[in-house]
């Protein structure tokens, strides 16, 4: 039997009453004594803190001293443009396989000498020994073991960190600054995966306890679990790993074209060069056979992880598969999404999910199914 991880906050978890799971080899909070829905409906509104300690926080120094050569050396494994990445912002990205399928998504921050990336932490053993076996000798590639890693999220989480350090106000989605909590040095940035504004903050273990209760006692604050995160997420359109997305699924079908810059694509000015780039350059031109969508069901019974989709009222041919389902607590509904083939991914396409052997009418609808409330 294999024994879970704890993170530095295991304690402050059972103080706040959290139902400890495994959850990618760690035992995790899924819930605090709101449930799942107050903790969800609580983000949307104030502020929601997050123990993400299980994630991969990877350093990658270039030994030459010039970020530019990190910067080219990632894009060989990454079908993203890091080069024009400025010091003190970051970019989600993907590794790629030969066969263009994802093997992990990640952000890549741009620290002035060093690019920071974290990555999803069932996959962070491999994603550190990909960047070791792929980017050779001119690099120092170092995981962090001795920090943690917190989110702060929700329209008040701006209110909430400023009185810890102003600076954070300053900071625009996806900025990404070394600044002092409690005079400890953190790695803070402007994201999070909620489709809410808030900070992602990197601190050392040894003042992460401090930090946490410190926030935790202004009454905006609430912790929050697995469960919500994962509807908060899902309401976002954000995809979770493994579920998603995964090595069979390339970033097209995945619905993320957005996160390929220019540059990278056919005819741009550093064109492919990463794994999978024949197929994802091919599917950027013609169009993938499936594709992830939003996924509205008519009723309230919700379309879970699973559900066999069908594009009439009959079990003939399944024209695709539900990846997330749950109930949408900011928007009352039952929310999915999923993959179909191309030619039922048009906007309000009506298909079929069978449901405990009912097959019950969906529609397909555009993601995110709440606008996100990120800060330009």
């Amino acid at each position: 039997m294999t024994t879970l991880k704890r993170t530095r906050l295991y304690d402050y978890h059972i103080a706040n009453g959290a139902k400890m799971v495994p959850f990618a080899g760690y035992e995790m909070p899924v819930q605090y004594n709101l449930g799942v829905m107050k903790e969800h409906l609580h983000t949307r509104v104030a502020a929601g803190l997050f123990d993400v300690s299980h994630m991969g926080q990877i350093l990658l120094y270039p030994k030459s001293g010039v970020i530019a050569d990190a910067a080219l050396a990632i894009e060989t494994l990454v079908p993203v443009n890091i080069l024009s990445l400025e010091n003190g912002r970051q970019r989600y990205g993907m590794f790629t396989n030969d066969d263009g399928g994802i093997l992990d998504d990640l952000m890549i921050a741009n620290r002035g000498d060093h690019l920071y990336i974290v990555v999803n932490a069932s996959c962070k053993g491999n994603d550190f020994q990909h960047l070791k076996n792929n980017l050779g000798n001119e690099f120092q590639i170092d995981m962090v073991e001795d920090r943690s890693l917190i989110a702060l999220q929700g329209p008040l989480a701006e209110e909430v960190l400023s009185k810890l350090n102003p600076t954070v106000k300053e900071l625009r989605f996806m900025d990404s600054i070394t600044a002092n909590l409690l005079d400890t040095e953190c790695w803070i940035s402007r994201s999070g995966y909620t489709g809410e504004d808030g900070y992602e903050i990197s601190i050392p273990n040894s003042a992460v306890e401090e930090v946490v209760q410190l926030l935790s006692q202004d009454i905006n604050v609430e912790p929050i679990g697995l469960g919500a995160r994962d509807s908060l997420r899902l309401e976002a359109g954000l995809c979770l790993y493994g579920h998603d997305i995964d090595i069979n699924t390339s970033p097209i079908e995945g619905n993320l074209n957005w996160a390929i810059q220019k540059a990278r694509r056919a005819g741009g000015e550093r064109a492919g060069g990463f794994p999978g780039a024949k197929r994802i350059h091919s599917e950027l031109e013609v169009g993938p056979s499936k594709k992830r969508v939003g996924i509205l069901p008519d009723g309230r019974a919700p379309m879970r992880e699973g559900t066999l989709l069908y594009g009439s009222d009959n079990r003939n041919n399944p024209i695709g598969k539900v990846t997330s389902g749950a109930f949408g607590p900011s928007i009352q509904k039952s929310i999915s999404m999923g993959y179909v083939l191309k030619e039922y991914t048009d906007l309000e396409t009506i298909i079929y999910g069978d449901v405990r052997g009912k097959l019950l009418a969906a529609r397909v609808t555009s993601i995110p199914f709440k606008k996100s409330n990120y800060k330009k």
